[in-house]
């Protein structure tokens, strides 16, 4: 049984190979590793927000950014994180037909969130499952 995680195939998923892998324990051990820190400039190109936004929805100050690139990798519990918020940008990638309209979708107050971005709602576990049920909802033409 494949459990990999539904994603777009516009060529932005092999910036995040980690999210692609066949089974949970690939994920799991790529966490526990530590993603490299191209993977957060992935991911701030895809969502085409500054670095300090990017840094405040994952939880990384600006300066353990700079020690990370020197290291090469994040820790577990970014690399999480940041795994965290690509997955949701990709999903929304897939199901608002491109990356413009994610990026306006992700970044806009919305009702189903009590008035929150769901860029920012997702920055923490319980946030991020809402907005991906959001996403959900979105595809099957659900409105909220």
């Amino acid at each position: 049984m494949s459990t990999a995680i539904p994603l777009s195939t516009g060529g932005t998923t092999s910036d995040f190979p980690e999210l692609e892998v066949e089974e949970p324990t690939g994920l799991v051990s790529a966490v526990r590793e530590g993603v490299p820190t191209e993977r957060f400039d992935a991911l701030k190109d895809l969502l085409d927000v500054p670095t300090r936004k990017l840094t405040d929805v994952v939880g990384i100050s600006p300066s353990t950014l700079s020690r990370r690139r020197k290291r090469g990798r994040f820790s577990k519990g970014e690399s999480e994180r940041i795994l965290r918020i690509a997955r949701i940008a990709l999903r929304a990638v897939e199901v608002l037909d491109g990356p413009e309209n994610a990026q306006k979708w992700l970044m806009e107050p919305t009702r189903a969130l009590g008035g929150e971005k769901p860029l920012e709602f997702a920055d923490t576990e319980p946030g991020a499952r809402e907005v991906e049920r959001l996403l959900i909802r979105l595809e099957h033409g659900v409105y909220s």
